[in-house]
């Protein structure tokens, strides 16, 4: 059944046949069921269908959804986890830097900045002979990634130990203060 406007009206209360039933039929062990119309009386009702009993049809349906919002708690960090997701994400990091410092030095040499520097550091200590110093293969590329790769090996190491340590850390004061609330809303 539709209203007017093609739209399902919700009811408070339904006493009518369930789905698949017939109106007006007998079930299995129960008494017969006569059907009813809208605003009929209920037994033990008034006339008119004014009781709890009686099908209605809502009035000022929400025009707007409800956004459902939870509380939640951050109790406890599982420091093995923690110390997973760390490892891997400071892989990451370490390759990244090691990425990023291969290209700066690639762009730095085709830019000149390694043989004016050079030069530069010549004229400024008198050492234009061959015994001076020479920039350019002091920072030569295999040089610089070597160095690059030491640094983020030792930053995976400390990363990875930092964030365990601190999920510890977490633990314990979550147990003092409860940890951590958020406020959790669902999306649309």
């Amino acid at each position: 059944m539709t209203d007017t406007r093609g739209q399902q009206p919700s009811y408070e209360t339904y006493n009518g046949p369930l789905p698949g039933e017939r109106a007006g039929t007998q079930q299995p062990g129960g008494p017969y069921h006569p059907p009813q119309a809208y605003g009929a009386a209920v037994p033990g009702g008034t006339a008119g269908g004014q009781t709890g009993a009686v099908r209605r049809p809502r009035t000022g349906a929400r025009t707007t959804p409800r956004t459902r919002k939870a509380r939640l708690r951050v109790a406890k960090a599982d420091p093995w986890s923690v110390m997973k997701v760390s490892f891997l994400l400071s892989i990451a990091l370490g390759i990244c830097t090691i990425v990023a410092a291969a290209v700066l030095w690639m762009v730095m040499d085709a830019m000149g900045v390694f043989s004016t520097v050079g030069g530069t550091i010549s004229e400024a200590t008198g050492s234009n002979e061959s015994n001076g110093f020479d920039l350019q293969s002091f920072l030569s590329l295999p040089r610089v990634l070597m160095f690059t790769s030491v640094i983020a090996v030792i930053d995976v190491v400390l990363m990875t130990a930092l964030a365990t340590l601190g999920a510890f850390i977490y633990n314990l004061s979550a147990g003092f203060v409860g940890g951590v609330e958020l406020t959790l809303a669902e999306d649309e």
